[in-house]
């Protein structure tokens, strides 16, 4: 690998860890850092998902305040998740390359729409109290997609944890991180043994994640994050469209 480009995964990893701790979107960071050193979209997708295993190691470590007194809700909520993610998994793995270049376009538009749209969403929720059965339903639906691409899946997951209960942002947004992590980790195992993941560019990126989503829980805490949700959702809709014109022509 090349200096430069291991320089570029790297700052990338931590852009991606500081955006997915504090807006839900690190595949709109990490994804578009793999496209741009070289590696093939079904390649970046896969071996994306493995860097960002250590995105629920940073914010384990970083959020240690918000997760206390959760274990329960967390076992339940990440058995759910896992669950989609390997579903996810399966169907990224039967998905035909060119397919797969089509769809990601659209799901990094859905990704940057859901962002903006995400304090209404929000408000939404918060006047509902779905039964458990159809909040599990939610979450193993954004676990299935997690495992497949996950751009803007933490804002579902963000949003359909705010049904379930009242409590401070940086509380939902820590439970949002472990519970998408694990249906990374599920997904990351079937990758690691028959997709072809490259493994010094996910070391690289990983590095950068787990210091990004180290820091991020910190400024979650104290930093207005509106500003940053909307330049991220504005450069994800350029993204969307730069991939579309490509994989179109």
């Amino acid at each position: 690998m090349q200096p430069g480009h291991a320089v570029l995964l790297a700052l990338g990893g931590v852009g991606a860890g500081l955006t997915g701790s504090m807006a839900g979107l690190a595949s709109l960071v990490s994804y578009p850092a793999l496209l741009a050193v070289g590696i093939p979209p079904i390649a970046a997708n896969v071996t994306n998902t493995v860097a960002l295993l250590a995105s629920t190691a940073g914010t384990a470590a970083g959020a240690r305040q918000e997760l206390r007194g959760h274990r329960s809700r967390l076992v339940h909520l990440c058995a759910v998740a896992a669950a989609g993610g390997l579903a996810g998994a399966g169907l990224l793995l039967a998905t035909p390359s060119k397919a797969f270049e089509l769809i990601v376009p659209a799901l990094i538009a859905l990704g940057a729409a859901l962002l903006l749209l995400r304090d209404p969403i929000r408000r939404w929720a918060g006047h509902r109290s779905p039964p458990p059965l159809l909040l599990d339903g939610f979450v193993f639906l954004i676990g299935v997609y997690g495992g497949y691409f996950g751009a803007a899946a933490g804002v579902l997951m963000l949003a359909v944890l705010s049904v379930a209960a009242t409590e401070a942002h940086a509380v939902t947004n820590a439970v949002k991180s472990i519970a998408l992590g694990a249906a990374n980790l599920t997904a990351a195992v079937i990758y690691a043994v028959v997709a072809p993941v490259d493994w010094t560019a996910a070391v690289l990126l990983g590095a950068g994640v787990l210091l990004g989503s180290w820091l991020g829980p910190a400024l979650v805490r104290r930093t207005p994050e509106r500003p940053l949700r909307v330049a991220i959702a504005v450069a994800a809709l350029g993204l969307a469209g730069y991939l579309w014109w490509q994989a179109a022509g």
